[in-house]
């Protein structure tokens, strides 16, 4: 078994409202020249062990799809590298 570390990026899908990202950008732009939009996610990092890389990503895709992230509101991604 080799460890892997994943790093997995988890936003609200464009069509979904952003409160915190709202007040966010409005924050920034009271102090920042510039800012247009601010959108709020989720960033993990995991350590996983599986036999090679295809089964490490396969069981990071499960875990976002069933556990990590909502597919209602959210969309993922993520990479996958073995562990040094």
């Amino acid at each position: 078994m080799t460890t892997y570390r994943a790093e997995i990026q988890i936003t609200l899908k464009p069509s979904v409202l952003d409160p915190a990202g709202t007040a966010v950008t409005k924050a920034l732009q009271q102090h920042y020249e510039g800012v247009q939009q601010v959108r709020i996610g989720k960033f993990i990092e995991l350590t996983l062990t599986a036999p090679d890389l295809e089964q490490a990503k396969t069981q990071v895709e499960r875990m976002c799809r069933e556990v990590l992230a909502n597919p209602v509101m959210e969309t993922y991604r993520f990479t996958v590298e073995a562990k040094v």
